[in-house]
């Protein structure tokens, strides 16, 4: 299968960079509801509705849902290509249909995905609400849930850009993770089962980022939605969507997610044998944060009077303004920075600092300066 001509043919074009919100989806899900696939299940906090999308006829049922945490799109738009996917009446998507019956809530947090938040609006993280069900949008996901009674779970999410896969300096453009169901992180049938998929996933995503996959923190905490259905055993699998060159927007992150679906719901579809699963899944390297998104290296800097030179490193915020992302990079380590990366490097090779405000860079300022009065940095890239 051609991963890449399968993603252009259906790729979302109505969906686009990093603020997805229901205006955006709420039009497409119209669209897609040829057969009554469409249902309204509840309300977020402030009264938005919040959709599932239920289509295909086969025994093995699956459960998606996507942006829990509001400022988390990427995924959304991955489930909508494939949502495109399966209404292409290709071979491939009647197999899938014939297999399987997909139940997806694609905006979970439709009230944080408009203002740009990881929480809801009552500032509440749904991913650490599994357990009490204090807010309507973790009610609304536990009740579909048990309603729908799925096979496997696949639980939708973005991760920021410090996480790199590993320690040699390659960004986590994807990480998976088989959450534990227990304080011991054993590995039951339930576990396995989720191993094995995204063990066949990395077998794939490995021919297009190689060593750019990682395996996320298997940490138990049951309040965690992942944690929670695992330990109901049902399999569950999370998608982080990571960072990969350049690609601030995510439109290629986007596409490694679209590729990961296909290559889960193909493996599920054909039962490959998967040996030596846990071995493999253990393979694939562990998350670790070490990556900024700038670094600026050998800087001579005046500190209380003395002149030494050093690194910083800066950070961007994503911020919300006039209804479009802006990435703002603001100072935000100074000194060591031993083992660490940057997506963006520069070296001053001993060139002088200066800003607005002095000799020296300050922690939580924005990353406007100059380096011997003459290389002009504006938002932490070099004035063109």
């Amino acid at each position: 299968m051609d991963l890449e001509l399968l993603f252009k043919e259906n790729k979302e074009q109505k969906l686009f960079g990093r603020y997805i919100t229901l205006a955006e989806v709420e039009p497409l899900l119209l669209q897609l509801n040829t057969n009554n696939q469409l249902k309204k299940v509840g309300e977020s906090v402030l009264g938005k509705p919040i959709y599932s999308y239920t289509i295909g006829r086969g025994k093995t049922k699956i459960y998606l849902w996507s942006q829990m945490h509001g400022n988390e799109g990427t995924t959304t738009k991955a489930l909508f290509d494939f949502f495109n996917v399966l209404h292409s009446k290709s071979e491939f998507a009647n197999a899938l249909l014939e297999k399987f019956t997909f139940c997806a809530l694609p905006l979970l947090n439709p009230d944080g995905a408009e203002a740009y938040t990881r929480v809801n609006a009552n500032e509440v993280d749904l991913n650490r609400d599994s357990q009490n069900l204090t807010q309507p949008e973790s009610r609304i996901l536990r009740a579909v849930f048990e309603d729908f009674k799925p096979d496997y779970c696949f639980n939708l999410h973005d991760q920021r850009t410090i996480f790199g896969a590993g320690t040699a300096g390659k960004p986590a453009t994807t990480s998976f993770l088989a959450p534990s169901f227990n304080e011991e992180r054993d590995i039951n049938e339930s576990r396995l089962k989720a191993i094995e998929v995204i063990v066949a996933i990395n077998d794939v995503l490995q021919k297009f980022i190689p060593g750019q996959v990682g395996r996320f923190d298997d940490s138990f905490n049951i309040n965690c939605i992942g944690d929670t259905f695992q330990n109901l055993n049902v399999p569950t699998i999370l998608f982080e969507a990571g960072h990969y060159t350049d690609d601030y927007l995510r439109e290629e992150t986007r596409k490694f997610i679209f590729f990961a679906l296909i290559a889960s719901f193909s493996y599920l579809n054909e039962n490959d044998l998967v040996s030596d699963a846990i071995d493999k899944y253990l393979n694939i390297s562990q998350n670790n944060v070490v990556f900024y998104d700038f670094i600026f290296k050998n800087i001579k800097i005046n500190y209380d009077g003395i002149e030494i030179i050093t690194n910083f490193a800066a950070q961007y915020k994503e911020e919300l303004i006039d209804n479009q992302i802006v990435f703002n990079a603001y100072f935000s380590q100074i000194g060591n920075l031993e083992n660490k990366f940057g997506h963006f490097e520069y070296d001053g090779k001993g060139a002088k600092y200066s800003d607005d405000f002095g000799d020296f860079p300050r922690i939580d300022e924005m990353a406007n300066f100059k380096l011997n009065d003459t290389i002009i940095f504006v938002n932490g890239l070099i004035k063109s």
